[in-house]
């Protein structure tokens, strides 16, 4: 059995990489042309950055959960404007920005990025409610 283990060894593996050819990957390339991954949304998302009324929303949205999310001794100043938005489709976005945290007198700015998804899919009627989004994640701002 000793001096057979390299051939089954070099079996096996063959058989393993025969078996993902032949059997595997051709059964996740039919799951992927199908549409069982497919969301439906009238949001198409894009590698360009975009600024529109969702964008907007979404910027606004991110800055009050920001400032909710630091004590009263902290004060925070927030651009009028995204730096960049990005759509990534079905109503997610992420938004690049800057924002200035005062604490003892001591300033410094900040840039962070908010990605942040609008729950309500194609019913824009609350997307000026915060209880509507839901922030998936912020980076650039220590303690949050």
């Amino acid at each position: 059995m000793k001096k057979y283990s390299i051939l089954f060894l070099i079996i096996g593996l063959g058989a393993m990489v025969l078996f993902t050819q032949k059997v595997t990957l051709p059964l996740v390339y039919d799951v992927v042309k199908s549409d069982a991954f497919l969301i439906d949304s009238k949001d198409q998302g894009g590698q360009l950055p975009i600024a529109n009324s969702m964008t907007e929303m979404a910027f606004a949205h991110c800055n009050n959960y920001i400032k909710s999310e630091f004590d009263d001794r902290s004060s925070l100043t927030f651009s009028d404007k995204p730096l960049n938005s990005w759509s990534l489709g079905n109503y997610e976005y992420v938004i690049n920005a800057k924002a200035t945290i005062t604490n003892d007198s001591k300033a410094e700015a900040k840039k962070y990025a908010c990605r942040i998804a609008y729950k309500n899919g194609d019913d824009l009627s609350g997307a000026a409610d915060i209880a509507n989004w839901s922030v998936e994640g912020i980076d650039g701002i220590e303690g949050l």
